[in-house]
């Protein structure tokens, strides 16, 4: 049973290597279908605009890491099973 003072992450560390998994809570499967959709969304407005696309997945990633980080279990080599 989880204790009152545990941290809920919303993405899992990857057991191999270093970074995060697929979410485990459904609010990162939210931010992760928000990411999707704006990509998506980004490549049908931007398309043809290499200049302003790629900027703008920049900076989605770039806030899908900063999320990833705050709500994620801290981030570290991993060589399996700890």
């Amino acid at each position: 049973m989880n204790q009152p003072n545990e941290k809920k992450y919303w993405f899992p560390a990857k057991q191999y290597g270093w970074g995060w998994g697929l979410p485990c809570a459904w609010q990162g499967w939210v931010v992760l279908a928000v990411y999707l959709a704006l990509i998506i969304g980004g490549i049908l407005i931007f398309g043809g605009h290499p200049q302003i696309t790629i900027p703008y997945m920049v900076i989605l990633s770039a806030a899908l890491i900063a999320i990833c980080w705050l709500k994620g279990e801290p981030p570290r080599w991993r060589w399996g099973k700890d």
